[in-house]
């Protein structure tokens, strides 16, 4: 909040629902880790674990929310190999 100055209303509303999505799409990571990405269902069949799209529409919804902020970041560098690779 400090670093990018984030002190109006709809600012600390738009950063506290990244943050949210951000907690159930961890939460949904834990649970896919104890589980395992897919699940035996009641007929004995394997399917998605309902936890990763909770974690991918979680992750959308985090970065909808941080990509809204309209954030000034400075990119990390060229984006491909370096040189001589």
């Amino acid at each position: 909040m400090g670093e990018y100055d984030i002190d109006d209303q709809a600012g600390l509303l738009i950063l506290e629902t990244a943050m949210r999505a951000m907690d159930r799409m961890t939460m949904a990571a834990d649970l896919i880790d104890k589980h395992g990405a897919v699940v035996v269902d009641k007929f004995e069949q394997l399917k998605a674990n309902p936890a990763c799209a909770v974690e991918r529409d979680s992750r959308a919804a985090m970065m909808a929310a941080l990509k809204s902020l309209n954030l000034d970041l400075e990119p990390l560098g060229k984006p491909g190999r370096p040189p001589g690779r």
